[in-house]
């Protein structure tokens, strides 16, 4: 499990280096258009930082997958959720983004709650692959629903300088969906590639995927970097953390540890309204 663990290190550094090349690049190319997703993706892509930010996730997307099949579910999250204070410090030192002192409260709480999330949750035997599949089918249903439902948000009245953020938190959740998916697939791979290409998982994960793509894209247009990667990064870990629970048997603290762990939901939560901010200036 070293190797894993070692492996998602790896790939919080790179998810986060992707999320702001990403970034500086979706500020420069036209507004993202959910009717014209193809157009769109093309338009994005043409973006040079962009592109280098899709190259270093494709190599991010491989160590996470890699980390995914060696390790459960719930512990890859808790070296990936390291990744909200890496982004801060890549982003103020490395990209040059303005991270003001509340948006750096907002990082250390956010931080803070999630390492105190995941380091309460009883260390799983094994590589956490198993799972129930109508537990995994309503799991990813209302995940899927729920970062449907944050897209739509800014159109059913959200307030403008949360607009960012509700799509970054989007792309989080759809992420999340989409890795549930690929760690149910590490499992359907021990019969071989077939095994994957065939499984139900596999069109579910990609669907995930191309959502929260656009959703991030949008999300970057709309809001500051440093806001908009720590709520996608945050709704992720914590999507990622319940499916971990709910579909994989990730167990749960007892006792004292139960409630640390419901302060740390908590922290979460609050970490949420204090990070986002209006977009000040283009990356």
């Amino acid at each position: 499990m070293g190797l894993g663990l070692g492996l998602a290190l790896a790939c919080a550094v790179a998810t986060q280096l992707a999320f702001l090349c990403k970034h500086r690049g979706a500020t420069r190319a036209p507004l993202v258009e959910w009717q014209r997703p193809l157009r769109s993706a093309r338009a994005l892509l043409r973006s040079k930082w962009f592109a280098i930010g899709m190259g270093i996730a494709i190599a991010a997307f491989v160590l996470h997958v890699a980390a995914l099949a060696l390790a459960p579910l719930s512990t890859v999250q808790v070296v990936l959720s390291t990744g909200v204070v890496m982004l801060a410090v890549l982003g103020d030192r490395l990209f040059g983004h303005d991270v003001g002192a509340r948006q750096w409260v907002g990082v250390a709480m956010t931080a803070s709650g999630l390492m105190l999330l995941v380091v309460t949750l009883p260390s799983p035997e094994g590589d956490g692959s198993g799972f129930a599949v109508p537990g995994l089918i309503a799991f990813e249903a209302a995940t899927l629903a729920l970062g449907t439902l944050l897209i739509a948000a800014p159109r059913l009245g959200a307030p403008a300088h949360h607009h960012g953020a509700l799509l970054g938190a989007s792309a989080g959740v759809l992420f999340g969906v989409s890795d549930v998916a690929i760690k149910a697939l590490t499992g359907a791979a021990s019969s071989g590639l077939l095994g994957v290409v065939v499984s139900p998982w596999l069109p579910v994960a990609a669907v995930a995927s191309v959502l929260a793509f656009l959703a991030s894209a949008r999300g970057f247009q709309e809001g500051d970097a440093v806001p908009v990667i720590a709520c996608t990064s945050t709704a992720a870990n914590l999507t990622c953390i319940g499916g971990g629970i709910i579909v994989f048997g990730d167990a749960l603290a007892a006792g004292l540890l139960l409630f640390v762990q419901i302060a740390a939901f908590a922290l979460v939560a609050v970490s949420a309204l204090v990070t986002p901010t209006a977009r000040t200036a283009a990356g």
